[in-house]
């Protein structure tokens, strides 16, 4: 038995059998690219789940982790560090934020933002106390804790976790009207992704967000956009609100916050909402420790210093013109927007699988979803010419029914 085959089989042994990955062990990565153990490169169309924004262990993100590492790594929030107020200034300056509260997860950012704006709701707006109602969207995916799978609608995430927490109530995803007839006195928030990554790259109609804006400043309901997946450069803006020129009241960025390096994540917002928060009544002993912030601080600054974003927009319409000019008749539709891009499959081509598998033998890892989807995201750090030739090999897999 190889000892990739091996690994294979101690992690199937060994492991609780939660995910369904490919096939390949992957021993080493730079920038758009991965390796296996027998040396074979991949181009990396998945990024982590858009976690790797700034490709693979880049070295200047490296370097602020090492030289962080070898001075003070975790003090917990019982005393200050050195790093923190930086990071707080840093990312404030580029978001506008004027609170920000650092967290590992993403789900421990939303699980933050749910408990912050529930509070809010109960001593700002004034709803009556365990009544507070949040507004979320058929098809999302926000995280895997008890409280956020309780709002699922995938079966596969919510099924058999019961009871659930309550407090609820779900709505179409892009459609406004449904939004404005779920508002309720009891209200206190509309939780929202920007795009919905993991039902398959959805995108909601022009105009639906500024419509969603409008509607949560009127009923006085505070707008949270998770940002986890679209955030930080994903779809060719800072964060996905610019697209429709809005601002969210709450805003939950992670993943790329680290650019793969370490769990970091932050929730935005302002000081009606956090300032609700008193000692004693949230925390983490890991979220804001001073490596995380040395890392997410020089995360950031790569993005933003070495022109990620703009790369992003450029290459993701590039891509996006390359995935349309596939002639397959397999293919249901191309969508997209940036570097985080789709293509849907027809059922009869049966799911998705079995062509990532067979762009897999050609170099590429890219990652169902939904059964009929396979979802594109390289790091933001793709080039041109790695576009052509990743164009060249999905057309290949698709063009021939694999």
């Amino acid at each position: 038995m190889s000892q990739t085959a091996e690994l294979i089989a101690t992690e199937h042994r060994l492991g609780a059998h939660n995910y369904k990955p490919l096939d390949v062990v992957l021993t080493r990565g730079q920038g758009v690219h991965v390796w296996d153990g027998d040396g074979n490169r991949y181009l990396d169309c998945l990024s982590a789940y858009s976690a790797v924004n700034q490709g693979h262990c880049h070295p200047r993100i490296l370097a602020a982790m090492t030289e962080q590492a070898s001075k003070l790594t975790l003090t917990s929030r019982a005393f200050r560090n050195d790093q923190l107020a930086l990071f707080y200034e840093e990312l404030a300056a580029l978001t506008g934020s004027h609170k920000i509260l650092p967290m590992n997860s993403g789900a421990e950012a939303v699980e933050t933002a749910i408990k912050a704006v529930r509070k809010w709701g109960y001593e700002v707006k004034g709803v009556e106390k365990n009544k507070a109602e949040i507004i979320v969207c058929s098809e999302n995916f926000h995280g895997r804790t008890l409280s956020i799978i309780s709002f699922s609608t995938d079966p596969d995430a919510r099924e058999g976790f019961g009871p659930y927490t309550p407090g609820f109530t779900i709505v179409p995803f892009g459609d406004a009207a449904a939004l404005e007839a779920a508002i309720s006195p009891n209200t206190v928030a509309a939780l929202i992704e920007p795009i919905q990554g993991e039902a398959g790259v959805i995108i909601p109609p022009a105009g639906y967000f500024r419509r969603v804006r409008d509607l949560c400043t009127e009923h006085n309901v505070t707008l949270i956009l998770d940002e986890i997946q679209t955030g930080l450069g994903r779809t060719g803006k800072f964060l996905a609100e610019e697209h429709e020129g809005i601002e969210a009241d709450v805003t939950l960025i992670g993943k790329a916050l680290s650019g793969g390096f370490y769990p970091v994540s932050a929730v935005l917002s302002n000081s009606e909402v956090l300032g609700v928060l008193q000692p004693g009544q949230h925390g983490s002993t890991f979220g804001g420790n001073p490596l995380a912030c040395a890392i997410a601080r020089e995360a950031l600054k790569v993005l933003v210093e070495e022109g990620m974003i703009e790369n992003a927009e450029r290459m993701g319409a590039y891509f996006m013109e390359g995935l349309r000019s596939i002639r397959s008749n397999m293919i249901r539709e191309v969508r997209g927007r940036g570097l985080m891009m789709a293509v849907e499959l027809l059922p009869e081509a049966g799911g998705a699988r079995k062509y990532c598998y067979a762009m897999k033998d050609r170099g590429i890892l890219a990652k169902d979803t939904h059964v009929n989807t396979i979802r594109f995201a390289p790091p933001l750090v793709i080039t041109r010419d790695q576009v052509d030739w990743a164009i060249e090999n999905i057309d290949a897999v698709l063009s021939k029914g694999t």
